[in-house]
């Protein structure tokens, strides 16, 4: 059935149909039975699926990426569809409308699209509001919801730790654990703050104050594929140093390999974030690296061209914890969910 609404989606420019998807979502999930007939046809309901992952119990292991429900909008909507969590975000403390349009961008022969979104966002105080009410819908639903923070375009870096505290501080009564995005290419001058020196003070600050509140919740560092092995093994001496719960692997690329589409029409896209299959190979290589010089000690949850069922598991036997779809699940659906939770159970 999807491959029907994606012929029609595909027809559209790519935002359009994003936010048309999100729209049809919100509103097909407040009639009646229609949570029942998504949790019919795409969830599988498992114990053997439950994860428990610093600290927290995921009924199972698949879960939605950021980026594609910024404003947690659909998170009802995501549990019915059989995610087993939804990372919301990247929210930033105010609303920003990102970059100029056209800033999506399918690239269909090759399974991938490319993005430089910038944190086009409704700003924390209203993405707090919408997590609220989904959990009043929702009757306090099991799925976890994880948030994923940024700064503004307009602050500057030596302000940066500024924006993350006040995410951290608005978000920490709804939100189940922290991503901390700076691996994003798309936010100018952002990845600089991947530098040893400047995330430490960042990551420090950040578990400094949440070693203050009654229950300290996970936060992880989400990181971008074209790190160097030594930027790498900094990553891991900074995660035992400042005591993360784990790492998100990997954002998208600022390469171009591994694309056979013509070099003319990826040049005349322009700038961005490239995700999907030209990325499946090389996030895995480095959840492999990751999982072996930290000796399987840093949680990681894998996201990164994963296209089909086969590909999620490579990631968890690769090292990863969990998975996350973005640019899988706008290809394949919600069938892509169910197969992976179906071959991880066939796997037991």
């Amino acid at each position: 059935m999807y491959k029907i609404i994606r012929f029609f989606l595909f027809k559209l420019a790519a935002e359009t149909a994003h936010h048309l998807t999100l729209h049809w979502l919100q509103f097909l999930i407040k009639l009646p039975f229609v949570k029942s007939i998504f949790k019919l046809l795409y969830a599988v309901e498992n114990k053997k699926l439950e994860r428990k992952i610093f600290g927290l119990t995921f009924k199972n292991p698949v879960g939605l990426a950021a980026g594609l429900d910024k404003n947690a909008e659909c998170i009802d909507a995501f549990a019915a569809l059989g995610f087993g969590f939804v990372e919301i975000g990247t929210v930033t403390p105010l609303a920003q409308p990102g970059n100029d349009k056209p800033r999506l961008f399918r690239i269909i022969q090759d399974e991938a699209i490319i993005n430089r979104m910038g944190f086009n966002n409704e700003g924390m105080s209203l993405v707090k509001e919408n997590i609220l009410k989904s959990a009043i819908s929702n009757q306090q639903s099991a799925i976890i919801i994880g948030g994923n923070i940024g700064k503004n375009k307009i602050t500057p870096n030596e302000n940066a730790t500024d924006d993350y505290v006040k995410c951290f501080h608005e978000l920490y009564d709804v939100v189940d654990y922290f991503v901390v995005n700076v691996s994003s290419p798309n936010t100018p001058n952002l990845r600089a703050l991947q530098e040893k020196e400047p995330l430490k003070q960042l990551l420090f600050t950040l578990q400094e104050i949440n070693q203050q509140k009654i229950k300290p919740k996970p936060i992880l560092l989400k990181i971008a594929p074209d790190l160097s092995k030594e930027q790498l093994d900094d990553i891991v001496e900074i995660v035992f140093e400042t005591k993360l719960a784990g790492l998100v692997a990997t954002n998208t690329t600022i390469s171009r390999d591994n694309l056979s589409a013509e070099k003319s029409k990826i040049d005349s896209i322009g700038a961005g974030g490239l995700s999907g299959k030209p990325l499946t190979k090389k996030s895995t290589e480095i959840i492999q690296y990751i999982a072996q010089k930290s000796e399987n000690k840093i949680p990681i949850i894998a996201v990164g061209g994963i296209m089909t069922a086969q590909d999620a598991i490579d990631k968890l036997n690769a090292g990863a914890s969990l998975v996350q779809l973005y640019t899988g699940f706008i290809y394949e659906g919600p069938d892509l969910i169910k197969a992976i939770n179906q071959q991880i159970l066939a796997k037991n």
